[in-house]
């Protein structure tokens, strides 16, 4: 790899701290770097639409709407992605195994291979790489401070997720999976595209594969705050046996009703309010990912 695009956005978390590390490190790679700056939403799409053809390969740095901008822009394209950590929760980047030193990031993806991956697209408009959900995610993002974010960065939303597990309201679910309805009455529904956060140490489900061609619905509906206790120690547990307060499906086309209506979210940011549909995009991804 000789010549890269950095597609930065300078509002992310310590933005200008890691832009300066990221090429530092790509420059003591001898990798000759580029810089954009983003200036507004969408604008990290257009520029790598407009200049993707000149480089070998694009790095995104910011937080995970930064990454998924860039993804989305060059889903199909097959020009690789490297997702460099430089937001809170850094979604993507984890579930990519991309170290969160900047330094080890970079060389980290130098040095890796090629991966195609899969995308979910909610309502033929807008992608998503880790996964989309209505419930405890979503109250998570929503009722997270920026000033606490910054403070204390994923920690906080550790702090709001344990909160709306406990004391989240349920709502009741229609779900229709490749033409088959579920009913059920939960506080957490995802559609999973990657199965695991923190390194493994909590897995959403099953055989949950970025790169099968399907994503996973996951349902979760515990009973009250002891039940949510219990679910969340399974999932820790990597306990996926049945379960009735855990519900899982593989599909292709998905609809999410929620009665009342609810905010739902994608790669950490909120996007509207149900009912949305997804369908995936198999394979649509080319992302760089280091080597085990």
């Amino acid at each position: 790899m000789r010549r890269v695009l950095l597609v930065a956005n300078p509002a992310s978390r310590r933005g200008a701290r890691l832009r300066n590390a990221a090429v530092r490190a790509l420059h003591g790679a001898g990798v000759e770097c580029d810089v954009v700056l983003t200036e507004r939403p969408g604008h990290g799409r257009e520029v790598c639409i407009a200049r993707h053809d000149g480089y070998d390969a694009v790095f995104a740095l910011g937080g995970d709407g930064t990454a998924i901008e860039i993804v989305d822009a060059l889903a199909g394209t097959g020009k690789p992605v490297g997702v460099l950590p430089g937001g809170t929760g850094n979604l993507i980047a984890r579930g990519l195994g991309v170290p969160l030193l900047m330094r080890r990031a970079v060389h980290a993806l130098l040095r890796g291979h090629v991966r195609k991956l899969d995308l979910g697209c909610i309502d033929d408009r807008r992608r998503f790489a880790f996964a989309a959900g209505v419930g405890v995610d979503a109250e998570m993002i929503e009722k997270t401070p920026r000033w606490l974010k910054h403070r204390i960065g994923i920690l906080a939303y550790a702090l709001a997720a344990g909160r709306a597990i406990l004391f989240g309201q349920p709502m009741k679910v229609r779900a229709t999976v490749d033409g088959e309805t579920l009913e059920r009455t939960a506080v957490s529904v995802m559609l999973a595209n990657f199965g695991a956060v923190l390194k493994d140490r909590i897995m959403f489900g099953p055989e949950i594969r970025q790169d099968d061609g399907m994503l996973d619905l996951c349902v979760f509906s515990p009973a009250g705050p002891i039940d949510a206790v219990r679910v969340m120690w399974k999932l820790f547990r990597k306990d996926f046996r049945d379960d009735p307060r855990m519900l899982y499906r593989k599909g292709r086309n998905f609809v999410v009703e929620t009665d009342p209506p609810a905010r739902y979210e994608a790669d950490g940011e909120l996007i509207g309010m149900t009912p949305f549909r997804v369908h995936v995009e198999p394979l649509a991804s080319t992302v760089l990912v280091p080597r085990n």
